[in-house]
């Protein structure tokens, strides 16, 4: 599995979400995407990246795109 698969399957699993809707999903525009869920999401991309985020970088992923540059910062290729 590559790390675009592995980021789409992060989201998806987490937000219950079609993968036709990830590029347009953003922060408190899903239902599961509240703040519950996105310390769940936090957890899931470090776990699936083998990372750990910076407070200030868990609470820039407002958005499926920005997340992908987040990781960046990590040396994550998606």
């Amino acid at each position: 599995m590559n790390n675009l698969q592995k980021y789409n399957n992060v989201f998806v699993d987490t937000f219950e979400v079609d993968p036709k809707d990830l590029e347009t999903l953003r922060f408190k525009e899903s239902e599961l995407w509240d703040s519950v869920g996105h310390m769940m999401l936090v957890a899931a991309l470090e776990d699936a990246f083998e990372v750990m985020l910076e407070p200030e970088d868990m609470m820039s992923i407002d958005s499926y795109t920005k997340g992908k540059e987040v990781l960046a910062r990590y040396g994550v290729e998606i």
